[in-house]
Formats: structure tokens, C-alpha cells, sequence
């Protein structure tokens, strides 16, 4: 068993800690680990490290880690405390960003409209490339116009929608322009979920 590649990602500390620990163990000398957070791979190379093995780093994005061992023979590849002394390896991954999206018109900034029509647009379509993705995007005012012409925006609305992104539009403000029956992607709320989405919100972005 001279090299291994350990596939790590998803677990929590210090389980990319004890992988490691138990592929030295067993005789590996190169060893690839992969992780998805910083916290593991920060502890695993540390650990590498405080072993006297080389760790090398990279990132593959987005978010994924690749930490390359190489073990040093003569300082042996088994001295690795027990579990119980992994302790100082365990580590808290932060918690999922509750981010929330407020479309309140339907153009990005002051000026020419035309311009921040396609201003608005570009902006919803980049949304996707953003980490992390917003929970939800809520829509008010002009801004539920997006939801209901065919446009780029659009279309990139539906892709989120298929990532898990909850898509509000508020249902007074359709009646209001008359596109309740235009809506296209999204589903119809009203002011009641909109605030409770906005208060349990961690972080509220908004274009204007």
C-alpha cells in the first residue's frame, strides 16, 4: 500500500483526520486526501505536519480540497496518537448561510431604465456563479416583472429554481400590473412569508 487517494468529503472532523492517520498506518507514503472545508483541511495537513510528512495544498473550486502527503519513512509511519488524542483536530463547520435576494423593481440603479433593465438582468444571471447560493429570492414592486417576461433573467431563475432556490412573488404586486396569470417561475406569496423571510434571513442582498 505505497499510495492512496481518501475521499473525504462530507465528513466531519476529525474523521479526515483518522482516515489519514489510519492510511500512514497501513503502510501509505502518498497519500491524497480530499475534503470539502477548510477547517479538515487545514487540520489534516497540520497533522501530516506535526508527523514531520509534507503536505501540499490545492483547491479545486468550489469549495473542494486536495491535501498530497508524502510521508517521511524514517520518521515512521505509524507514531499517530489514538483518537482519543485527536481532540485538538476536531473542529465546528460553519453553519449554512441563510441569505435572502430582495428584487423590489425592475431595474438595477438610477438612470437610463433601458440600461438598468440589462443591468438587472446580467445581475440575476450571476447569481448562480455566487457562493453560496441564496435560500430564497423574493420579488416586490416592479421587480416581480422578472418572473413573468421571457428575458436571460428568467431563464436563469428556472436554474436556480431547480438548485433548491425558493423563488417568492408577491401576489398584490402582480394584481397591481396585472401578471398574476404571466408568472412563469416562482410561486405567488404575500406579505406575511415575505417578512418572516426577511427577519429569519442571516443576510439580506439587495441590487439597488
Amino acid at each position: 500500500m505505497a499510495k492512496v487517494t481518501l475521499d473525504c468529503t462530507g465528513l466531519p472532523c476529525p474523521q479526515p483526520v483518522l482516515r489519514t492517520k489510519e492510511a500512514l498506518e497501513q503502510g501509505a507514503t502518498e497519500i491524497e486526501v480530499l475534503v470539502d472545508n477548510e477547517a479538515s483541511r487545514n487540520n489534516v495537513a497540520r497533522f501530516a505536519q506535526s508527523r514531520g510528512h509534507k503536505a501540499v495544498l490545492t483547491t479545486q473550486p468550489p469549495g473542494h480540497y486536495t491535501i498530497a502527503i508524502t510521508a517521511d519513512i524514517d520518521r515512521g509511519l505509524g507514531q499517530a496518537p489514538d483518537a482519543g488524542g485527536l481532540e485538538e483536530y476536531r473542529c465546528d463547520l460553519p453553519q449554512k448561510v441563510r441569505l435572502v435576494y430582495v428584487i423590489a423593481a425592475d431595474s438595477m440603479g438610477r438612470g437610463n431604465d433601458e440600461l438598468g433593465w440589462a443591468l438587472l438582468q446580467t445581475y440575476i444571471q450571476t447569481i448562480k456563479d455566487i457562493d453560496p447560493l441564496p435560500e430564497k429570492i423574493i420579488f416586490y414592486n416592479s421587480g416581480v416583472k422578472q418572473v413573468t417576461t421571457e428575458s436571460g433573467a428568467l431563464e436563469a431563475l428556472k436554474q436556480l429554481q431547480t438548485k433548491g432556490v425558493e423563488i417568492l412573488v408577491c401576489g398584490t404586486c402582480l394584481d397591481f400590473f396585472k401578471l398574476k396569470s404571466a408568472i412563469k417561475v416562482g410561486h405567488i406569496s404575500n406579505m406575511y412569508d415575505i417578512m418572516h423571510s426577511i427577519i429569519s434571513a442571516d443576510k439580506i442582498t439587495s441590487p439597488y
